[in-house]
């Protein structure tokens, strides 16, 4: 229904953004990937997805046509619904996740929150030889983040992994063991990254 939406970036989380057109301020979904590549930019372009449910109708956007596809992809799938999708590709990006369907390599796929060994099977099953024939060119380029000092780093990085469904104490363990493995030289994208990843 909704194929883009461009307009004035009003506000930037890591899950979503709001985009201003003539006024009216449109709440959309986001991955990491997406996320981190419009950085501050003031005008932006996203493809869209409008989910709709009876008690909710909910945008996803996309800045590579190539996610928006991947997700239309995902969302095909038995037991693999619009967040879980958007957790996908916020955990692995285009690249990493179609080389991992075109490898068979389900484990990648499994270590995603929420993933189950099954679900990752059928992902690869149900993808594998979509991919070999539509082979999608056009790759999203993982961003690199920026970065921000530590307490805004751990805050922020705290209320994204809350948002996509971690309990606090599980979302604090693990940023904080990503931190302690990597200092506090990473950006506010591959921590979350790396905590999705986390066990």
């Amino acid at each position: 229904m909704i194929a883009y939406l461009k307009g004035k970036l009003a506000y930037k989380d890591p899950t979503y953004v709001i985009i201003d057109i003539g006024g009216i301020g449109y709440q959309v979904k986001v991955s990491l990937s997406t996320y981190s590549s419009i950085k501050d930019e003031e005008q932006v372009l996203l493809h869209t997805f409008l989910h709709v449910k009876e008690d909710a109708h909910t945008l996803y956007g996309f800045r590579q046509e190539s996610e928006k596809k991947l997700f239309m992809e995902l969302i095909s799938i038995s037991g693999v619904g619009p967040n879980t999708a958007i957790m996908i590709l916020s955990s692995l990006d285009v690249q990493e996740l179609e080389q991992a369907i075109l490898q068979g390599d389900h484990t990648t796929i499994q270590r995603v929150k929420g993933i189950g060994a099954k679900t990752a099977q059928r992902i690869v099953l149900e993808l594998k030889d979509k991919l070999k024939k539509d082979g999608i060119a056009e790759s999203a380029l993982p961003g690199q983040g920026f970065m921000v000092q530590n307490n805004k780093l751990k805050s922020e990085a705290l209320q994204a992994l809350m948002k996509l469904g971690f309990p606090r104490a599980m979302a604090e363990k693990n940023i904080a063991s990503v931190l302690k493995k990597n200092g506090l030289e990473i950006s506010l994208e591959d921590l979350i990254k790396a905590s999705l990843k986390s066990s």
